[in-house]
């Protein structure tokens, strides 16, 4: 019989970290336990509906959750929905896009970290803890270090984007970066898959919060939603500025 020790011994060893839908990434060993890195003591984790809440189909989930580094950039999208749905329709519009991502895409789960309703709510995505680094599906060649808050709804051109979305975008975007990351700076990303906008290997400066396409070839997340973005890193920025540690003020700023 194994001993106690050796069984903890077992539990503990590494996993290799997996990028859903760009192939493997592996991590250096003992970077990760299977549990997943906690959230650092900062920003308040702001309100949000769990997975058990919204309903998940756990059944149709293929895998479980696989785990990143703290995120060093966030991705916005958008889910294409209609803008005109009742928020309390918004858990069977993310049932749906959990089904699509699994059945249409073959992904083990819903691609998105996280999503946010026209009401300002956010919701778990992705399962895995919503205060740990869970690997998401939601950018090819950039899921690894990052984020990934779909907005509920279709933003194209002169589309008005919701104030309580906007709002609940930058409470979760100042949330989930790592401390020190600067919402108005820039991160260098190394893509892992040739279907982004950047090759294999290639080394991309993007922003810290960046649009989906800004990586991959995409109108996403719409062009209203997209000429916020200088907005929400603002706003982030300022967020993070009342918690030490967070904020980047004091360093150098890459400029694009």
């Amino acid at each position: 019989m194994w001993s106690r020790r050796l069984v903890l011994g077992v539990l503990l060893l590494p996993l290799a970290l997996l990028v859903f839908g760009d192939g493997p990434v592996f991590r250096a060993p003992g970077a990760e336990l299977a549990t997943g890195p906690r959230p650092p003591r900062g920003l308040p984790q702001p309100a949000m509906v769990s997975r058990r809440d919204w309903h998940a189909d756990e059944k149709l989930v293929r895998e479980g959750p696989h785990y990143t580094g703290a995120a060093r950039a966030v991705f916005i999208h958008h889910t294409g929905n209609p803008n005109d749905y009742d928020c309390a329709d918004a858990p069977e519009l993310i049932r749906a896009v959990q089904r699509d991502h699994i059945r249409q895409d073959g992904w083990d789960d819903i691609g998105y970290n996280f999503l946010v309703d026209r009401c300002g709510t956010i919701y778990e995505g992705r399962a895995g803890g919503v205060g740990r680094s869970v690997l998401g599906a939601h950018t090819k060649g950039f899921n690894t270090d990052t984020v990934g808050i779909a907005a509920i709804g279709n933003f194209g051109p002169g589309v008005e984007v919701p104030k309580p979305m906007m709002d609940a975008l930058v409470r979760l975007a100042a949330w989930k970066l790592r401390p020190g990351a600067d919402p108005l700076g820039s991160v260098d990303l190394v893509s892992t898959n040739d279907e982004s906008r950047f090759d294999e290997g290639q080394v991309a400066r993007l922003h810290v919060i960046s649009g989906h396409r800004d990586s991959f070839e995409t109108r996403c997340p719409g062009d209203a939603l997209y000429a916020l973005l200088p907005e929400l890193r603002e706003r982030a920025a300022k967020l993070r500025a009342t918690v030490p540690g967070h904020s980047a003020a004091a360093r150098l700023r890459p400029s694009f």
